[in-house]
């Protein structure tokens, strides 16, 4: 059971709660063995490290990030939601006892490590904290206090996890914000009462509560990269590791049906009288017909065809190929997915190596809103995703300077426009979406 998600503001999205089939890494990985302890929570919480109760500042540390942490950050609840009326239930309808020890909640609504890899102070109950993000701090613990060590060398030597880094970053968050092999979402959870589970990295960073400054000191230690590259090498990776639990055999489903998880919610999950479907012609299907997810899709055909378009063509016609064997019995699904997670792998790579102009943002925005016009956002998923894609590339386009104050301006005020118009989603027209996601185009010229 994963982290249950939150509702949309008009400007932003609210979370509740925070890959393994893995893009082939361009980054170096933390070489972390299995075997390393999580000490807990209380051990980065004293007062001369990370347990402030305002921020000091020392050495380019805040040192309040635990308060941070545990009084706004929605990952401190995490194991606090499993005790809830909501977990209570979810937990009953699946016949597994209580949800505060099944192992399918907790390893997604806590720091989920065996027994033997506990210390002294570490708690479950704690939810989601410092290490399940960081790694076990039983290596880097110590050479990180001293102020010695290089970021670096922690990630390299002492089993610290780069959280900075965007692929490194996406593997981590898609583990319970999407689902993998060890982090097991279905769609009997999800009939049991478990929320959807919409994710995007670069909008999630931002919404969650910073405990750190990207100051001169931050970069002296650490690179930072643009929110468009997370945003865009967030989208390779969910879509490779989507379609890599299709290619599955453990995930075929039970008896007449597949496993639903992976199919678009809202194919089926709206109201009989509200006639929004509308031909798509990247998909194939007529109407009827329930479709994989393919919103993270979507933007990478978005984002490719401006980066990689000799591979873009590949995706389309991968994507293309997977709805006809899923939905209308054309091919092999699994064969096909297994090429297409290959496809998002390699797009995925060059992703994470490119350094996004101001020409690429525009032609990527622009490619998100034709979305639009096409029939794409038809669907709530695709306009949720365009909707944080926009988001992404407008405020990368304002931190790099790339657009004047009047035209930033002009640009948010369109994106508020698409927030307003997937605030609900059991209630969403994608012709009301199309006139915001314009909206955001005309700012553009």
């Amino acid at each position: 059971m994963s982290r249950p998600r939150g509702r949309y503001s008009l400007l932003l999205l609210v979370i509740l709660l925070f890959g393994t089939f893995g893009v082939a890494r361009a980054q170096s990985m933390s070489t972390t063995p299995s075997a390393d302890v999580h000490l807990g929570v209380a051990t980065c919480a004293g007062g001369p490290c990370h347990g402030a109760a305002s921020t000091t500042k020392k050495n380019g540390v805040l040192q309040n990030e635990y308060l941070t942490w545990q009084v706004h950050d929605k990952h401190a609840k995490a194991y606090t939601v499993l005790e809830g009326d909501l977990g209570k239930r979810i937990a009953a309808n699946l016949g597994i006892g209580s949800a505060t020890t099944a192992k399918m909640c907790l390893d997604c609504h806590a720091d989920n490590v065996p027994a033997e890899q506990q210390g002294v102070q570490f708690k479950m109950s704690d939810g989601v904290g410092c290490e399940a993000c960081h790694g076990g701090a039983q290596r880097w613990l110590g050479p990180h206090v001293t102020g010695k060590v290089t970021h670096d060398q922690l990630v390299k030597d002492d089993g610290l996890y780069p959280t900075d880094r965007p692929v490194e970053r996406a593997k981590m968050c898609l583990e319970c914000h999407l689902g993998d092999e060890n982090h097991v979402i279905t769609h009997k959870i999800m009939g049991a009462g478990h929320p959807r589970l919409p994710f995007e990295l670069q909008t999630f960073t931002q919404i969650q509560p910073a405990h750190y400054v990207i100051d001169d000191i931050y970069k002296k230690r650490k690179t930072v990269f643009q929110g468009t590259q997370f945003w865009a090498v967030g989208q390779a990776m969910a879509l490779q590791q989507l379609v890599s639990g299709i290619a599955n055999d453990k995930h075929q489903g039970n008896g007449v049906f597949p496993e639903l998880v992976f199919f678009d919610c809202q194919a089926c999950h709206h109201p009989m009288s509200n006639l929004r479907w509308q031909k798509r012609a990247s998909t194939g299907l007529g109407p009827g017909i329930p479709h994989f997810n393919d919103a993270n899709a979507i933007m990478l055909r978005a984002i490719a065809a401006r980066v990689t378009p000799d591979m873009a063509k590949t995706l389309d016609a991968d994507v293309h190929a997977l709805h006809l064997a899923l939905s209308a019995g054309e091919g092999n699904p699994a064969e096909i997915a297994r090429r297409l997670s290959a496809t998002a792998g390699k797009i995925g790579d060059a992703l994470a190596t490119h350094e996004f102009s101001k020409a690429d943002m525009q032609d990527m925005l622009m490619a998100v809103a034709k979305s639009s016009t096409n029939g794409d956002t038809s669907d709530y998923a695709a306009a949720e995703q365009a909707t944080m894609g926009f988001a992404s590339i407008i405020y990368t386009l304002n931190t790099d300077g790339a657009v004047d104050a009047g035209t930033y301006a002009a640009l948010k005020a369109g994106l508020n426009q698409c927030y307003g118009a997937i605030q609900k989603e059991d209630s969403y027209d994608p012709v009301k979406f199309a006139a915001a996601a314009q909206a955001v185009t005309r700012a553009m010229h």
